[in-house]
């Protein structure tokens, strides 16, 4: 086995275990493996080792992987990075899913650049709930509003909500953020809104999310080790 199939197994362990922990079914989280500035030789890998989703932050990176694998048709590609207005065609035309909509203007041109040709592009609102001014995101107050202005919208199936709190090594302050998430989440339900994802958890809190009700985890570091930016 290679490391990187390793390491999957090990992340799987986490979930199984975290999942146990909160009373939840194992099969209720999925992972996203989060491959961003990583070879394609490791998406192949992962691959190989049964991963099926992926997710990029850089829309030209992921777009040249998911086109060169000869395994692109049977992977999920999820975008999950900060997203330009100019960069949204490539995105409506090539990836699964997106996690990092924060403002009605990129669900717009999402919708109107989807082909019609493909099934509809999933959607997540990206939620700031640390209120970090580096972070995108709408506000806590602001995401009612925008998920049923998404909603509305030909091209995209809302299915939830994202975050990326702020980082900290205490389990019960990782906890805060996600279940803030999650009230706001089960507040849309409520309005009718039919969502099935809380995409939360990254490889240092992935266990906290899990706590919090986290159906889908992003790991990267995780599976595919320390990236480098240079």
């Amino acid at each position: 086995m290679s490391a990187i199939a390793d390491n999957l197994q090990a992340v799987r362990n986490r979930i199984a275990q975290a999942a146990r922990a909160a009373g939840r079914p194992t099969d209720s989280i999925s992972l996203l493996a989060v491959s961003k500035t990583k070879p394609l030789a490791d998406v192949l890998a992962a691959a190989a080792a049964g991963q099926t989703d992926f997710g990029e932050n850089y829309v030209q990176e992921g777009v040249d992987k998911l086109l060169a694998s000869a395994a692109g048709n049977s992977l999920t590609w999820h975008f999950i990075g900060p997203l330009q207005s100019n960069k949204t065609r490539l995105v409506a035309e090539h990836f699964d899913w997106v996690h990092s909509v924060d403002r009605l203007k990129i669900a717009e041109r999402l919708s109107a650049q989807r082909p019609l040709t493909l099934p509809p592009l999933n959607v997540c609102v990206q939620v700031n709930v640390s209120g970090e001014a580096s972070k995108s995101g709408c506000a806590p107050a602001e995401a009612a509003a925008l998920c049923q202005a998404v909603a509305r919208l030909p091209g995209l199936r809302l299915r939830g909500l994202m975050a990326i709190p702020e980082p900290t090594d205490d389990i019960a302050a990782q906890r805060l953020p996600f279940r803030q998430l999650r009230g706001i989440f089960e507040q849309l339900q409520r309005t009718g809104l039919a969502l099935d994802t809380l995409s939360m958890g990254m490889s240092h809190d992935l266990e906290a999310a899990i706590a919090e009700g986290a159906t889908l985890v992003r790991i990267g570091t995780a599976i595919f080790g320390e990236r480098n930016y240079a």
